[in-house]
C-alpha cells in the first residue's frame, strides 16, 4: 500500500475549534474609530490557521480566502472574538469558517460583522503539500456545513482550470 493509498486518522470538528480574541484599541482604528478592516483580516487568518494545524497537525499555509463582506462596523473598544472551525478536508487542504462578532464588553450584546471561508495546505517538513486527517461531522449544522463546504471545494477547483487554461 502506498502512502496515497494509506488510511488516513480521523478527527471531528469539536477537536479543532478555536476562537481567537482580542479588544480593539485606538492602534487598529482609523481617525474615525472605525477598526481598520486589515486587522480584522489578519485576525481571521490568524484563527483559521490555528484551526487547520489542529487538524492536520502540521503547519500550514493560507492559499484562498473566499469573499469577506463587513457587514457591521467594529469600534474601538470593541470585543472582537473570531470562531472558528473546519468544514472540509481534503487530501491535503482543509477548509476554514470563520465567524467574527464584536461586542460592547460593558453590554456584553454581541453582534456578527462577517464571516469567512479560509483554505489552507498542511506541509511537511520540505514545504511540500502533506496528508491531513478525514473530517468526521456529527450534527446536522457540521454536515450541511460540510455539504456546501465541498460544493465550495468544486467550484475552486472548476475555477482554477479555467484559470490555468485546463478548461474551456
Amino acid at each position: 500500500m502506498t502512502p496515497v493509498d494509506a488510511p488516513r486518522p480521523r478527527k471531528r470538528v469539536a477537536d479543532t475549534r478555536f476562537t481567537l480574541s482580542a479588544l480593539m484599541g485606538p492602534q487598529d482604528a482609523n481617525s474615525l474609530g472605525n477598526v481598520h478592516g486589515g486587522v480584522i483580516m489578519r485576525m481571521v487568518d490568524e484563527a483559521g490557521a490555528l484551526v487547520a494545524m489542529r487538524h492536520a497537525n502540521l503547519p500550514v499555509v493560507t492559499v484562498a480566502v473566499d469573499s469577506m463582506t463587513f457587514v457591521e462596523p467594529i469600534r474601538i473598544g470593541m470585543l472582537v472574538m473570531c470562531k472558528a472551525e473546519i468544514t472540509y478536508a481534503g487530501r491535503t487542504s482543509m477548509e476554514i469558517r470563520v465567524e467574527v462578532t464584536a461586542e460592547n464588553p460593558f453590554l456584553g450584546e454581541g453582534k456578527v460583522t462577517n464571516t469567512a471561508y479560509l483554505v489552507y495546505v498542511a506541509l511537511d517538513e520540505a514545504g511540500q503539500p502533506a496528508i491531513v486527517p478525514e473530517l468526521t461531522t456529527e450534527t446536522p449544522e457540521e454536515q450541511a456545513r460540510a455539504q456546501a463546504a465541498r460544493e465550495r471545494q468544486e467550484f475552486r477547483k472548476r475555477q482554477r482550470a479555467r484559470e490555468t487554461g485546463l478548461m474551456p
